[in-house]
C-alpha cells in the first residue's frame, strides 16, 4: 500500500469512530506493523492534521475535522457501485433511478486513474430485476418515514386475514425478492414487521408520532437488541 493511501486510510478509521484507537487495531486493519502506524500518525500530526492521543492509550480524530468531498479508494467505489447494481435491480422505481444516477455523478468527479473501478468493477450484484409484487407505492412509505408521520394500513396476514392498522414506520427494508416496513403497531402495542405484498391499501396520515426527531427508531433499536440477547438465553 502507498504511504499516500495508508494515511488516508488511518484517518478514515479515526473518522469512523468517537472512542480511540489503538496503533494496534489500526495496524491489523490496514495490515502494517505498529511502527509504521506511529509515523504514520507523526507525520500526519506534522501535516495539521488534529489527531490526540498517544502509544498505549489510543487516537483520536477531532470530528470538526473536514476532508476534500470524494477521497474514495477503490475499495469504496466498488463498493457504492455494488450497492448501486443491488439497489437499481430491487428498489422501486425511484430508488432504481438514483441508484445509477448516483453512480453516473461518482464517475464525473473522481480522478482518471480511478474510473475504471466504475467501469470494469471486480464486484457484480446477481444481474436482472426482482420485482415484488406490491399494490402500493413505496415511495409514499419512505415519506411518511422521512417525516415521522403515521400510516393507516389495510392489511392482509399470511392467513388471508384483513385488518386495519395504524402504525409509525421506522424503516423500510429491502430483501431479495420482498420488501417490509418495521412499524411500531398501535393495534398491537409493539413493533412489528409488515410485507408490502400483503398491503393492500396505505394512506399517509397528517398526525405525526409525536416523538422527538430520532426518538422511535432509537426505540427500535433498543427492542432489537432485547429480542437478540432473548433469544441468545
Amino acid at each position: 500500500m502507498r504511504k499516500a493511501d495508508r494515511l488516508f486510510q488511518i484517518i478514515q478509521i479515526l473518522r469512523r469512530t468517537t472512542r480511540p484507537v489503538t496503533a494496534a487495531a489500526m495496524a491489523e486493519e490496514i495490515e502494517v506493523s505498529r511502527r509504521s502506524v506511529y509515523r504514520d500518525i507523526a507525520d500526519l500530526i506534522g501535516q495539521g492534521v488534529p489527531i490526540v492521543g498517544e502509544a498505549g492509550f489510543g487516537y483520536l480524530l477531532d470530528p470538526a475535522y473536514d476532508m476534500p468531498p470524494l477521497m474514495l479508494t477503490p475499495d469504496e467505489i466498488e463498493a457504492i457501485v455494488l450497492g448501486a447494481q443491488w439497489v437499481a435491480g430491487r428498489g422501486d422505481k425511484v430508488l432504481s433511478t438514483a441508484a445509477q444516477d448516483v453512480v453516473s455523478k461518482i464517475a464525473a468527479v473522481i480522478p482518471e486513474r480511478l474510473r475504471p473501478y466504475i467501469v470494469e468493477p471486480s464486484v457484480g450484484a446477481k444481474p436482472g430485476r426482482i420485482t415484488p409484487t406490491d399494490t402500493v407505492d413505496t415511495n409514499e412509505l419512505r415519506h411518511a418515514i422521512r417525516e415521522d408521520r403515521k400510516l393507516r394500513l389495510l392489511y392482509r396476514s399470511d392467513t388471508g386475514e384483513e385488518t386495519e392498522r395504524v402504525v409509525w414506520p421506522v424503516i423500510l427494508g429491502y430483501g431479495e425478492a420482498t420488501r417490509l416496513i418495521v412499524a411500531w403497531c398501535e393495534l398491537r402495542q409493539d413493533f412489528r414487521h409488515f410485507r408490502t405484498d400483503r398491503m393492500i391499501k396505505i394512506e399517509v396520515l397528517e398526525a405525526s408520532n409525536g416523538l422527538r426527531k430520532g426518538d422511535l427508531r432509537r426505540r427500535w433499536e433498543r427492542w432489537r437488541e432485547e429480542r437478540r440477547s432473548h433469544s441468545d438465553h
